[in-house]
């Protein structure tokens, strides 16, 4: 479902960072009121699940492969807007460090990833669990149901921003610019594969982790966790990416690329030609570790090492980003105090 750099018009990936700014921007002020000890080694443990989730890539009819995103499942945990924060840095990551999705393209697929596939996902649990008790069925029905549909709307979204570019952005003869696929196609190849596979994938992955939790610890499902019994989870958590991260090869199995996500010599093979907008937007960054590869190393032990590398960035990177949430708490307090103090 990443948007690779050249497949969206400078113009529409400017539109996806403005829509996507507001979301990021409200995030950031609600994480800053909820922001307890729990929360940044929660936010570092679930994006690094996330992280993880999305590099076992599985196989969608037409030769072609997606994975699972874990978004509604963080949405549940966390809220929505920390799950906003955690899976647009995840996003950032992939794309800087992996050359996953691009740059240019980072608003669009931070929107359709980190605020529809959660929001969506949220918005469904919380109307089908109600106000029923934590650890009863609703609940987990909300978040299985939740997180298949969270996807499709994200594959939806991601198909109608593919699908628009020929429709806009065209030579004098017609010939497309970036994204060469129209509505009538880009449509049913992001979300039939989503709907068939990598939507159930969603579903089963956030249904098993929701049970687990529901049956011992449901008291995180609630927010109301201790900080004693959460130090314990954080522990099994970070031993269970671990572990995640070696397993992390068998995502290689799954070798064909996504759809919308060809390089050069794909699309050349396919259309014949290689869309002009592309060829200029292709090349813009060259990441450090391409397709979660590292130079004269085999392919698995590459995929290892770029699984234990991201999840080293994303735990620092949102290590930093609590600390400046709470060091801007603290000024913002202080600042309060000695205006009650003065008055």
């Amino acid at each position: 479902m990443h948007i690779p750099d050249g497949y969206l018009s400078p113009a529409t990936c400017g539109a996806m960072y403005v829509v996507s700014a507001p979301f990021w921007y409200v995030a950031v002020q609600r994480v800053r009121k909820v922001l307890t000890h729990r929360t940044v080694p929660a936010m570092a443990l679930f994006s690094a699940f996330i992280f993880i989730l999305m590099m076992f890539n599985v196989p969608l009819p037409g030769g072609t492969t997606g994975h699972a995103v874990g978004g509604t499942l963080v949405a549940i945990v966390l809220g929505p807007w920390a799950a906003v924060l955690s899976i647009s840095v995840v996003l950032a990551i992939q794309a800087v460090l992996f050359g996953d999705g691009g740059l240019t393209s980072l608003g669009a697929n931070c929107f359709n990833m980190a605020v529809v596939l959660p929001v969506v996902g949220y918005f469904i649990y919380r109307v089908i669990s109600g106000n029923s008790d934590v650890n009863s069925t609703r609940r987990l029905v909300g978040a299985i149901v939740g997180s298949y549909l969270g996807i499709i709307a994200a594959s939806l979204v991601t198909g109608l921003e593919l699908g628009i570019q020929p429709l806009l952005f065209h030579t004098a003869d017609g010939t497309p610019l970036y994204a060469p696929y129209g509505l009538n196609v880009a449509i049913p190849a992001m979300t039939i594969g989503h709907l068939v596979i990598a939507g159930p994938v969603e579903a089963i992955v956030t249904g098993l982790v929701f049970f687990y939790l529901q049956k011992s610890h449901s008291a995180l499902l609630s927010r109301e966790a201790s900080q004693k019994s959460e130090g314990k989870l954080w522990f099994v958590w970070a031993g269970a990416l671990v572990v995640l991260a070696f397993a992390t090869p068998l995502g290689l199995l799954a070798s064909d690329t996504a759809w919308g996500e060809w390089g050069a010599v794909e699309l050349k093979k396919a259309l014949g030609y290689i869309p002009q907008g592309m060829t200029a937007l292709s090349n813009l960054w060259h990441a450090p570790l391409p397709d979660y590869s590292v130079q004269g190393m085999g392919d698995v032990v590459g995929y290892i090492i770029s699984a234990l590398v991201g999840i080293a960035v994303i735990g620092f990177l949102l290590w930093l980003l609590g600390r400046w949430i709470s060091r801007k708490n603290e000024i913002k307090k202080n600042r309060s105090s000695m205006g009650g103090s003065a008055g």
